[in-house]
């Protein structure tokens, strides 16, 4: 149903949009699919999916002013009144995240966003990389990759991930860059 289900309604809206040169999609994820969540691998993998399939959509669709995002609503309903504390659940209202649906739905509103949304918090999740490190032919093992992972996995350099094709084309300037160097 979650990923499935969000493929299958948007295939079968999307040529209308396209033809209309206009559109608007809102897939709905969770933190889960975001973040992982114990004991929910099936519901976070399915969740998740929907990251991909959004990203690529919002991508494919931009020349059609197609946009499409993600929330991840946060809502007291009957399957949360247990677990949240009544305070809470009071406060993690539909309508706090209805508020964020209309906006990233509306004329003006963004593309490729993905938005948590709930007890009127709102906030943006992104996917990034950072600049990484090019290691030299002789330390390409498990071992060179070990000593420098303090490197690899500094973050002070992310950045979002606008496509996904901009991991290869980092590592093509890179070696570039590097090769330059070399000569």
């Amino acid at each position: 149903v979650h990923l499935l289900g969000t493929a299958y309604a948007t295939h079968a809206v999307w040529p209308l949009m396209r033809e209309q040169g206009y559109g608007r999609v809102l897939m709905t994820s969770s933190s889960s699919g975001l973040g992982g969540n114990f004991g929910q691998a099936n519901y976070a993998a399915a969740k998740a999916g929907i990251v991909g399939l959004a990203k690529t959509l919002s991508l494919e669709g931009a020349k059609h002013d197609i946009r499409v995002n993600l929330i991840a609503p946060s809502a007291g309903t009957r399957m949360t009144e247990d677990i949240f504390p009544e305070e809470a659940y009071n406060a993690f209202t539909p309508e706090t995240v209805a508020a964020a649906a209309a906006f990233l739905v509306s004329e003006n509103g963004p593309a490729n966003v993905m938005m948590g949304a709930g007890g009127g918090v709102y906030q943006c999740f992104w996917l990034t990389m950072n600049d990484g490190v090019l290691l030299a032919p002789e330390y390409r093992t498990a071992e060179g990759v070990a000593a420098a992972w303090a490197q690899i996995s500094d973050r002070t350099s992310d950045a979002p991930l606008a496509y996904g094709m901009e991991q290869q084309t980092h590592a093509m300037e890179m070696l570039t860059k590097a090769a330059g160097k070399s000569k």
